[in-house]
């Protein structure tokens, strides 16, 4: 059974709530983009993708309460992180949830790992998540609250080959979870990281013959492959008020995968 548009659940907390998510022109971003959407809140969206970007918006707007907003950027800049964070507010009068969902899991082996190599899979898979978290907190300090909800990755925990220093940022936001749930707590700020397992997106696509697709889904408790729509459907509770107590864990979608 999958989810279709005409079952999936409603979060009247998420209506007109702001959303700013990251890397949200494809893959497990564009089902965060469209999810949050349905459910009428006000969504700004960052990515490098301008014509995947300009593709969705156009598939949104439509029968959107809200259309969704696009901005181009760079999240290895931190300047451009903080601006980005910076115009979101202004647009939307503040932020409510954070999705640091943008990342890369491109291949590579221990020997091949140079100092810049390390210093750019961090600035892309890890360190644009804390200094996005921390532009934002201010005014969510203002606002009384908010939800930030790091994306993490199944594949440290697995053990997967030939990604060292993308797990190594992976499980890195784990630890970053667990201390700003318990820094910002008091302010009425959840954080939660979200671990997605294999999610069928075109991207992972790539990395995966057929053979291989059908070795992950024999290695899960439940048949099929997970889509991003099953991934939204977790995001969306995690950033409504009825996940008011949930903080400070790690919430996996990955069809019993681990």
């Amino acid at each position: 059974m999958s989810l279709s548009p005409a079952t999936r659940a409603i979060y009247p907390s998420l209506r007109d709530r702001r959303v700013l998510v990251t890397g949200g022109a494809s893959g497990i971003g564009e089902g965060l983009v469209e999810a949050f959407v349905s459910q009428g809140a006000r969504v700004v969206f960052c990515d490098i993708a301008d014509e995947a970007a300009a593709g969705l918006i156009a598939r949104l707007t439509p029968c959107a309460v809200h259309a969704p907003l696009y901005r181009h950027c760079d999240l290895t800049d931190v300047e451009a992180v903080r601006a980005l964070v910076a115009g979101t507010e202004t647009a939307l009068g503040g932020i409510d949830v954070l999705v640091n969902n943008a990342g890369n899991d491109d291949r590579h082996t221990v020997d091949a790992v140079t100092p810049a190599y390390w210093d750019d899979r961090m600035a892309v898979n890890l360190r644009h998540m804390f200094f996005a978290a921390q532009a934002a907190v201010p005014g969510m300090r203002r606002a009384g609250g908010g939800v930030i909800l790091n994306f993490g990755s199944i594949s440290w925990h697995l053990g997967a080959r030939d990604m060292p220093i993308y797990q190594t940022a992976k499980a890195a936001i784990e630890g970053m979870t667990r201390a700003l749930a318990r820094d910002l707590g008091r302010d009425g700020i959840r954080v939660a990281t979200v671990v997605p397992g294999n999610v069928q997106t075109p991207r992972q696509e790539r990395w995966y013959t057929p053979e291989g697709a059908a070795e992950i889904v024999a290695s899960q408790c439940l048949d099929g492959r997970i889509q991003p729509a099953d991934v939204a459907a977790l995001v969306l509770f995690l950033a409504s008020d009825d996940a008011r107590m949930c903080t400070g864990h790690n919430y996996f979608i990955d069809a019993g995968w681990r």
